[in-house]
């Protein structure tokens, strides 16, 4: 009988084989992110890694009203902002989607209306999504809806989201943004998927809501 081949004959094929399951993990399935700013404070916290659900999109679903989602950077959103360098084992692990990158131009926020919906907020009231308030347990104690950017009634166009951080008075989100070229909505083309857990520390690890709860009516 044919003895086996030596492991470490085996072992180039073997880490080839893992770097391409990793690589295509990272291209359809899921992905990690690093959170760089507080803005979505005190769901997320600067420096918790999420894992990003990008298998759901690849079968047609667009953000519901609620979901956390990571999006490319629509207009120059995060123009003058530092962007971190990882060194050269960094940059190996982000390739393959084992380590979150940190200086992919993307941003993370809560979808708050989608393509059809009317939202608007004013100053020292809630946000309002095709008539009905919004109970938003998930705002950062202190801050208001809107006090420091008030908005609407304005209409997202299909194919479009409307989003904001969960740290009001922290967050340059869609409501700074209505004078570039997307006037704040965030093209879903954009979006690369969903949020749907902190995977680390260790002492953070959650799942995210994947919608609002009661849900917000239609008005379509």
């Amino acid at each position: 009988m044919r003895p086996g081949r030596p492991f470490w004959r085996e072992l180039p094929m073997m880490l080839v084989l893992a770097v391409v399951l990793a690589l295509v993990v990272k291209t359809f399935v899921a992905q990690a992110f690093l959170i760089p700013s507080d803005s979505m404070n005190d769901t997320l916290r600067r420096g918790d890694r999420v894992v990003v659900d990008k298998l759901t999109s690849w079968f047609g679903a667009e953000p519901r009203r609620g979901e956390v989602v990571v999006f490319h950077d629509p207009a120059e959103w995060l123009r003058g902002q530092p962007t971190a360098q990882p060194n050269l084992a960094q940059h190996v692990l982000i390739t393959v989607g084992l380590m979150p990158s940190a200086n992919e131009r993307v941003l993370i926020k809560r979808t708050i209306a989608t393509g059809g919906d009317t939202v608007e907020c004013k100053k020292g009231g809630p946000v309002v999504v095709n008539g009905e308030e919004l109970y938003e347990p998930y705002i950062r104690p202190g801050d208001t809806a809107c006090d420091d950017a008030p908005f609407g009634p304005l209409t997202v166009p299909e194919g479009k989201i409307w989003v904001m951080g969960d740290h009001r008075q922290n967050s340059r989100d869609s409501r700074y943004h209505t004078d570039d070229h997307t006037r704040g909505f965030v093209p879903v083309d954009d979006v690369v998927g969903r949020a749907v857990v902190i995977a680390w520390p260790v002492g953070r690890w959650s799942t995210l809501p994947d919608g609002f709860d009661p849900p917000v009516s239609d008005s379509r």
